[in-house]
């Protein structure tokens, strides 16, 4: 089994690992793993300390497949304060995930108490394991997360708290940043708080947007989920935290269809 989501093979192309596999298809990454590179790549752009990613949008093109994949970047928009980065992911010629990151400069002020918003949450030694549900294979996404509940599981429906963090570096002898930690586990929110039975219905993300005033710290994150949906059109909402507290909000559109 690979040690790492994906292997170096030359300047910004990468091996998808077994261990991105996804729960729906063999042959399909979860996206989290892709974010996380996409995220990668965009915080390796230019040459700009203090400057933070504060929201970071991806569009799901195209089912990911565990292949060889190309990371490219290219800046939208420059400023002292505010950038645009934009970063793709792509197998041979085809577009498959997009990556649009606002960042902003950061900076050491004195602002008024009371900003932060939430409580923390029972942190992750509180928390269950249980089982993931079934796949169809013995590696995946689903043994290179660790995940532990708070509340709700993968098998329950409804809101649901997990604590998740890496099993494994997103590329070899490299630690993760924080915020690769956070995009590796945001795409999670609509699985763990599912709305709806997986075996007679169908509810798929197309997109992932991550909004952080802060990174985290440690090597938790939790998402604390809840899903709605109308019509063929829904949404899953989550709150993101450290063992610190609250760290920004993640959003998904999902396509809801039955099976």
């Amino acid at each position: 089994m690979a040690d790492a989501f994906f292997l170096p093979r030359g300047p910004g192309r990468f091996q998808a690992t077994e261990l991105t596999r996804g729960p729906w298809d063999p042959g399909l990454q979860h996206a989290g793993p892709p974010a996380a590179l996409l995220g990668r790549a965009v915080e390796r752009h230019g040459d700009r300390p203090g400057m933070q990613v504060a929201r970071v949008t991806f569009d799901i093109v195209r089912p990911l497949p565990i292949a060889e994949l190309r990371v490219a970047t290219r800046p939208l928009r420059g400023g002292r304060s505010l950038e645009l980065v934009e970063a793709t992911l792509h197998a041979g010629e085809v577009e498959l995930m997009r990556a649009t990151a606002l960042r902003i400069r950061t900076a050491e002020l004195d602002l008024p108490d009371g900003l932060t918003p939430g409580p923390r949450l029972p942190g992750p030694e509180a928390g269950r394991t249980v089982p993931f549900f079934p796949t169809g294979q013995d590696v995946g996404y689903h043994t290179a997360m660790e995940a532990r509940f708070v509340a709700g599981s993968f098998l329950e429906l409804g809101p649901a708290t997990v604590w998740m963090r890496m099993r494994h570096p997103l590329v070899p002898e490299e630690p993760p940043s924080p915020l690769c930690r956070v995009l590796v586990a945001a795409d999670s929110g609509n699985g763990v708080s599912a709305a709806l039975d997986y075996q007679r219905w169908r509810f798929i993300n197309a997109d992932l947007t991550v909004y952080l005033f802060r990174p985290p710290a440690g090597e938790w994150v939790a998402l604390e989920s809840a899903t709605t949906a109308a019509g063929g059109v829904g949404l899953a909402d989550t709150t993101l935290h450290d063992e610190q507290g609250p760290i920004g909000r993640s959003a998904q559109a999902l396509f809801v269809d039955r099976r």
